[in-house]
């Protein structure tokens, strides 16, 4: 076959076929660009009915796509050629499932945008997980590689969707992937269309793997084994990146005291199996650290933060605020030197970088009073990072927690608000649960618990605390739990925590 009948091929592949979209938001819009422009018929299925799905409809615009809106119907599988996810679907809906029993292929933007940009000859690719940091990670990576001249481009479960953007990338210009464990459990041979072997990233990064979605994945071994899927399609003789400070990565990574395992995840022969194809595959295995120095990678030297032993920079000169945040510019830097970003550009935006909105984002100080939008703590190890980047002195800290819990374990969070809170607020689904918790936890240990209070909604926790706060007091908005119970994603209710705080028009609260 010639080069241009294999052009003519892939152009053509999914003409007149039936693509099934489940999810009106971002990724599901994108594949229905990509897939009109392929000639495919599209159909868009979403669980929201037309009015709360108002603005996507609108974006749609003149696109000529079926919607299904208000549910799933069953005869959409009805002579469907591939059915595609947005992050948000689960595998284990009725719908799915059904299309599993009647072996239609499955897939999702990034596993097209990977396939595809193998076979364009695309790349580098860079694939980032992990259970916290992927997404000031990922933005650091692009930022650090567009500091080094390379036109980078960044998409994946972050921003913009890649999928319907490949045409006006050139081969050479690197491609930045932020990638969820729901998206990468669709990464699975038995499932997947198309080939998987040897199409994922040259330079792959799992940041950590702790406790998160058992919400959704039915324990951490499932959990895991969905981020190890993106180890699995690695090409021979590529790179990856691991924490060597974390229980999982740091076996990996082959560290040579890893933090202790749980022995309920049942971990064990999964990553001795992820280590030894690791190794078959001549994966080039890197590191970073910000507790212990490493032979290669990044690590933090007491105030110094070095690459393979060269300074990026000191530590106060980083403006981002946290430990956790050192932990992320130290793996950013190995990813972009993996990717071709020389330590000048590195340097330069290590020091310069001042966040992602929704991270410790300080979105106003008015009357002595600091306010902090950290609406992506969407699990108590995220909420407790945010709540070891405030010193121990800094004690009119009044933390806003609640959202929609993921079944996960908060005792170490608990512990924390005991030692560093002045007030906890609680709201939504789970406040009540955090509340009770820090009351025993204080209890249980003999200290002071910090004052308490419970309301329903954000709105009335932000009114309650701008009540309560006193010249130097710092108001956290650092939840611990999804939005799910009020809002459709951590974004809005950052948004609306911005805009209530700053007494603009506040964001559409769905309150379940």
């Amino acid at each position: 076959m010639t080069a241009a009948e294999k052009r003519t091929q892939e152009e053509n592949r999914f003409a007149d076929k039936k693509v099934v979209i489940l999810g009106l938001g971002r990724q599901g819009l994108a594949l229905a660009r990509f897939f009109v422009e392929q000639g495919a018929r599209v159909i868009i299925s979403d669980r929201a009915g037309a009015d709360a799905r108002a603005a996507e409809l609108t974006a749609l615009g003149d696109l000529p796509v079926e919607t299904a809106l208000g549910g799933h119907p069953p005869g959409l599988l009805d002579n469907c050629d591939l059915l595609c996810l947005s992050g948000g679907v689960p595998t284990q809906i009725d719908f799915v499932q059904a299309a599993i029993a009647r072996d239609i292929p499955l897939s999702n933007d990034v596993l097209l945008t990977m396939q595809l940009a193998r076979e364009k000859g695309l790349g580098p690719i860079v694939g980032i997980t992990g259970s916290s940091g992927k997404t000031t990670t990922t933005t650091l990576v692009g930022e650090m590689l567009t500091a080094a001249g390379l036109n980078a481009h960044v998409g994946g479960n972050i921003g913009v969707p890649l999928i319907d953007r490949l045409h006006a990338i050139q081969p050479g210009e690197p491609m930045v992937l932020e990638l969820s464990s729901f998206q990468l459990e669709l990464f699975d041979p038995a499932l997947a269309w198309g080939e998987l072997t040897g199409i994922g990233p040259d330079v792959t990064a799992v940041l950590n793997v702790t406790p998160n979605h058992l919400d959704r994945h039915p324990d951490m071994r499932a959990y895991a084994e969905a981020k190890f899927n993106l180890l699995r399609v690695m090409p021979p003789g590529k790179t990856a990146v691991f924490n060597a400070a974390n229980s999982v990565t740091g076996r990996l990574l082959g560290s040579a005291n890893p933090p202790a395992l749980p022995a309920e995840w049942r971990l064990d022969e999964p990553l001795r199996a992820m280590r030894q194809a690791l190794t078959a595959n001549q994966t080039d295995c890197l590191g970073y650290s910000r507790l212990q120095p490493l032979r290669r990678g990044g690590w933090l030297d007491a105030n110094r933060l070095l690459l393979d032993g060269k300074l990026i920079c000191r530590r106060s000169e980083v403006r981002l605020r946290g430990d956790h945040n050192l932990g992320n510019l130290l793996a950013a830097a190995v990813i972009s030197q993996a990717a071709g970003a020389g330590l000048a550009a590195i340097s330069r935006v290590a020091q310069t970088f001042a966040g992602v909105p929704h991270r410790l984002e300080v979105v106003a100080r008015e009357g002595g009073v600091t306010w902090i939008n950290d609406s992506i703590a969407t699990s108590p190890e995220r909420a407790a990072a945010a709540l070891r980047s405030f010193s121990g002195d800094e004690t009119k800290l009044i933390l806003l927690a609640g959202g929609k819990d993921k079944n996960l374990p908060w005792r170490e969070f608990a512990d924390l608000v005991v030692d560093r809170v002045s007030m906890l607020i609680g709201f939504g689904d789970a406040g009540p649960m955090i509340v009770r918790l820090v009351q025993d936890r204080a209890e249980a240990t003999k200290r002071k618990a910090p004052t308490c209070a419970l309301v329903q909604r954000l709105d009335e926790a932000v009114s309650l605390a701008q009540r309560t706060a006193t010249p130097q007091s710092i108001v956290l908005l650092s939840p611990g739990g999804t939005s799910y119970d009020a809002y459709r994603d951590f974004e809005e209710r950052g948004e609306h925590f911005r805009a209530l705080v700053n007494q603009t028009a506040p964001a559409p609260v769905r309150q379940a």
